[in-house]
């Protein structure tokens, strides 16, 4: 028996992650408040590192009307910035922020998404809707019932009660909530007026009911909260300050960084100078010299790749701009890194991490990104302009003939958007509507009451 033996030198290629690129990384998913107080931790521990807020050196501003391309940066960036990050830390509690969570998980839409936040800037502090439904309608392009759809469903929020347009609708949410609201509930709900006045055996005579039984109800009428939204902190409506500003300028729209909360950092040479000829440690102050021109460069990468970003997004949603949410167009990550020459990473990363104030309210970087569905002509249709026709053919639908998710994916497609029955399911379900076996015994059951 032989033994052969032989030997191979291969070659393996491996990415090194040092602190440096880790520290790059990291920079792109912060908010203009979290880099601030990053660069001040830095400047704890580097003496020739200081934090200046509110002016950055040069104007990285970008007018997005025609197509916008800034100049590469030089002696400084690298790939090395492109990798994957996470989200920044959540809002501190407010009735803003407990709101805008649960529409976290309501409304994966981008456009039903934009629209709950336009119900959510009119709450008042008691948790009422402070703006008509009409005046709601006439600022988003739809129509009033339209906005009573979507208020119904902003409506689902907890605690039962929010978004009520006066204390009766207020109380029967509330009510319908804890399972209380009886035909008899509903009508002293009718005539308040008549409890305020403390006329309760013209209320008895209306709800034809004893007085026993009355005050029954208004046990339970007393049980609720006539201002739900009082029990949140109202002072702190939005998050934090926007990290972006989208205005519209001479030529078109005009993204700029938020200089009010931008902070940069200053690298102080001369005290570096004259440390390192009075002192023999020059070899540590050439490592935090180093250290501290790193940092500037890292900060001045990350603002550029910001602004880059943030301009293409607007570019592709200028019609969201001009028009309000019923106009956003399909978007996703890959679209962006291939306009503005990064990785698809990197756009998730600053994406994740912005906010960005536009004419229409202040939203997430992130939430402008909505998938786009196969078509039969030459442009793909978004899955949130599928939504919305779904929900519009099931609104005028036939309500003793209610149309099958079979017969609602087949107008879809007809319309030019490739659509299974399976998906219809899964968008209905996401948009509460029930089955047509359900819709259509629900009809039965309110011909019935009537």
């Amino acid at each position: 028996m032989q033994l052969q033996v032989s030997n191979q030198v291969g070659q393996r290629q491996s990415l090194v992650v040092t602190a440096q690129l880790q520290q790059a990384i990291h920079l792109l998913q912060m908010g203009n408040n979290d880099l601030q107080s990053y660069i001040e931790k830095e400047a704890e521990e580097n003496p020739f590192v200081d934090v200046k807020v509110g002016k950055t050196e040069g104007n990285v501003s970008a007018d997005r009307s025609r197509d916008y391309q800034l100049p590469s940066s030089r002696g400084g960036a690298s790939d090395d910035f492109d990798f994957i990050g996470t989200r920044v830390a959540a809002a501190a509690p407010s009735l803003y922020a407990h709101i805008s969570g649960q529409f976290d998980m309501m409304f994966d839409d981008i456009q039903e998404r934009m629209l709950a936040e336009q119900f959510l800037e009119a709450i008042e502090p008691s948790g009422w809707l402070g703006e008509s439904l009409e005046t709601i309608a006439m600022q988003n392009f739809i129509t009033e019932e339209e906005a009573e759809l979507m208020l119904y469903r902003v409506q689902q929020v907890e605690p039962a009660g929010l978004f009520a347009r006066n204390l009766a609708e207020c109380l029967a949410l509330q009510a319908e909530d804890k399972g209380i609201l009886s035909n008899r509930f509903q009508t002293i709900l009718e005539n308040l007026p008549m409890l305020a006045n403390a006329d309760l055996k013209g209320l008895a005579r209306v709800c034809k009911c004893t007085m026993d039984e009355l005050k029954l109800e208004l046990r339970h009428v007393r049980s609720l909260n006539p201002k739900p939204g009082a029990e949140y902190d109202f002072s702190e409506t939005v998050q934090r300050a926007p990290d972006l500003l989208v205005s519209k300028g001479d030529e078109g729209w005009v993204v700029d960084l938020n200089r009010s909360t931008l902070p940069s950092v200053i690298v102080d040479e001369k005290k570096a100078q004259g440390l390192g000829k009075a002192s023999d440690e020059t070899s540590y102050v050439g490592e935090r010299l180093s250290v501290a021109r790193w940092l500037r460069r890292a900060v001045e990468h990350r603002n550029m790749t910001t602004i880059k970003v943030g301009a293409e997004v607007v570019r592709r949603q200028a019609e969201f701009l001009e028009k309000g949410p019923a106009f956003i167009k399909p978007m996703i990550l890959k679209d962006v890194a291939e306009a503005v020459g990064v990785h698809e990473s990197t756009v998730s990363r600053v994406t994740t991490g912005m906010l960005i104030a536009t004419p229409q309210g202040t939203f997430p970087l992130k939430s402008f990104f909505s998938a786009a569905l196969a078509g039969n002509g030459n442009e793909d249709g978004s899955a949130a302009a599928v939504r919305h026709l779904i929900q519009k053919l099931v609104k005028n639908e036939d309500p003793k003939a209610p149309l099958s998710d079979d017969a609602l994916a087949k107008i879809v497609s007809d319309e030019g958007t490739i659509l299974a029955r399976r998906t219809v399911a899964k968008y209905r379900e996401m948009l509460n509507i029930p089955s047509s076996f359900q819709r259509k015994r629900q009809a039965k059951l309110a011909a019935g009451m009537h």
